[in-house]
């Protein structure tokens, strides 16, 4: 009976939720519309429920949690985001926020500082990595469980006001004291960019945020500058983010009147085709990208643009799928609503989006999940059945592609699952690689920073067979045990991740990917491809 009444509670404020929704929508989407009979109905019943019902409904909150339940009912994209969330949310993509400027870990329950962001407050304070955060104003923090969120929110606060931190930093027996003023901290789109010795260029790109193409731009020039002949733009695991930048870094590489992407909605006034004006600098450099499962939406715009334009070869596993178009929406509250009301294509007609008919959201989220039980991310035979070869469509060039939802790539690149084995699924999932090469640079940090170049620190690390041995002996005091056939698969993959992140703790993440990037199958295929001459233009078929 007691679950009888609380059902019955809910039908009203489930009504009520819906009415307020359907006022919203009424008003902001048609907002010169006269009201139809059902917005009518809904307001007459928003009326008596407020008149008549016999207890008071909290009606604003009801509605926050279920305008998302409702536009997930539209499409797995379009979303609501509250007055409080819209400021962090949009940080994320403007690409700055107030911050001190640090990345931090948390190993042993204790925020401790690994890179210090140039220029920043943390910068100009002295904080150097390596330093223990104590407490925060006064807040003890240290040996707390806090989990990044909860430390974030003490860091971050409104662009110039203080913020204190007590600090033990290693080899000082007290305590130091630091005033640092929150500012603006830029959020490197770029995560990485070096040269290979092939004269190649990579760059890594992890969102598209309003400034990345800048920060794109730059990259490419420097690299051009230290002589690099060609390019692999990596977008692996980057989800998207605006449009804008995608556009604009593939206009760097296409003629002029080359289309870049065009979108389609609802309303045909607003369909539109973006074309390349011919103002990029790199028109005839070979390039590679490479892309992922999770690379999404505006990803999926530019290597869309550079595979239909045969002027990239795209090497690595089939995108994520995401191309629906969103509108923001403001709020009279503050809030946002981002309403799907396009669909992207690519400049060969290809719709990017994925089919969401009838699958919830649950469902649509987890479908890479089911790449991997269908064999697809690994390459076996029964993933041909994925791509809907009726699909069918044309390069500028002539060649095929097919539409279906993502962008296959030219060159498919299956998940190595030798050396990614059981026993090295169990320390990366334990963390215990990362903790290991960050307890490996604290011990030895006084000595790793007297090398300023990469060769020289690879050249003053163990031995690679010291390192592993001894990360193995880590690993077993951690309680994973010692397995040696699956240690000897995966020690190439082990010993160079370990380098990887210990060369990122002294010189930053440029110096990251140039050693971890030596074991990536995408990379060294996409290497390859350049090599042989097989990303000149116009591209063959593999």
């Amino acid at each position: 009976m007691k679950n009888h009444f609380r059902t019955i509670y809910w039908f009203p404020i489930i009504g009520a939720a819906l009415l307020c929704i359907g006022m919203w929508l009424g008003y902001l989407l048609s907002p010169r519309v006269d009201l139809n009979s059902s917005q009518r109905k809904m307001l007459e019943v928003l009326a008596l429920i407020n008149r008549e019902y016999v207890d008071d409904v909290p009606l604003d909150s009801l509605v926050e949690i279920t305008i998302p339940e409702l536009l997930h009912n539209l499409d797995p994209h379009s979303a609501y985001i509250s007055a409080k969330d819209l400021e962090r949310v949009n940080s994320e993509l403007e690409g700055s926020f107030g911050g001190i400027g640090i990345q931090f870990q948390t190993p042993g329950d204790t925020v401790t500082v690994v890179e210090v962001i140039t220029g920043s407050p943390a910068h100009k304070a002295g904080l150097l990595p390596g330093d223990r955060i104590v407490t925060v104003d006064s807040t003890d923090i240290a040996g707390k469980k806090l989990s990044n969120e909860e430390i974030f929110s003490k860091l971050r606060g409104p662009k110039g006001t203080k913020v204190e931190l007590t600090v033990r930093r290693p080899g000082k027996k007290k305590l130091q004291n630091f005033t640092l003023v929150r500012g603006d901290i830029p959020q490197a789109s770029i995560e990485g960019a070096y040269m290979t010795p092939d004269s190649i260029g990579y760059v890594r790109v992890s969102r598209f945020a309003r400034d990345t193409y800048q920060q794109f731009y730059k990259a490419l020039v420097n690299l051009r500058f230290e002589g690099a002949k060609s390019f692999i733009v990596d977008l692996r695991g980057n989800t998207g983010g605006y449009m804008e930048p995608a556009v604009m870094m593939a206009n760097e590489f296409l003629e002029p009147g080359s289309v870049i992407v065009e979108t389609r909605g609802r309303n045909l006034d607003d369909n539109s085709t973006i074309e390349a004006d011919g103002t990029g600098l790199f028109l005839d450099t070979p390039l590679a990208v490479l892309i992922d499962e999770v690379s999404a939406s505006a990803s999926e715009i530019f290597s869309g643009a550079m595979q239909d334009n045969d002027r990239a070869v795209i090497v690595g596993r089939r995108s994520f799928g995401k191309g629906l178009v969103q509108k923001p929406i403001l709020l009279a509250d503050s809030s946002e609503l981002r309403l799907t009301v396009q669909r992207y294509y690519t400049p060969s007609g290809r719709c990017i989006q994925k089919d969401y008919a009838g699958e919830g959201i649950d469902e649509y989220e987890t479908e890479i999940y089911r790449r991997y039980l269908n064999g697809e991310i690994f390459g076996s035979e029964q993933a041909d059945s994925v791509i809907d070869k009726s699909l069918i469509f044309h390069t500028l060039g002539g060649r095929s592609v097919y539409g279906g939802g993502g962008i296959s790539p030219d060159y498919f690149v299956p998940t190595d699952t030798i050396r990614r084995n059981t026993y090295y699924v169990s320390v990366v999932n334990r963390g215990l690689i990362n903790s290991y090469a960050y307890e490996y640079v604290d011990l030895n940090r006084a000595e790793l920073s007297n090398y300023k170049t990469l060769d020289e620190l690879l050249r003053n690390l163990d031995s690679d067979y010291v390192l592993l041995n001894s990360f193995v002996r880590y690993a077993v005091d951690k309680g994973v045990r010692r397995r040696p056939y699956y240690i000897e698969q995966s020690a190439s993959l082990i010993v160079n991740q370990l380098k990887s992140l210990i060369v990122r703790y002294i010189l930053g993440m440029d110096a990251f990917y140039s050693v971890y990037n030596k074991e990536d199958e995408d990379v060294r295929k996409a290497i390859s491809i350049i090599n042989q001459g097989k990303a000149d233009f116009p591209v063959k078929n593999n």
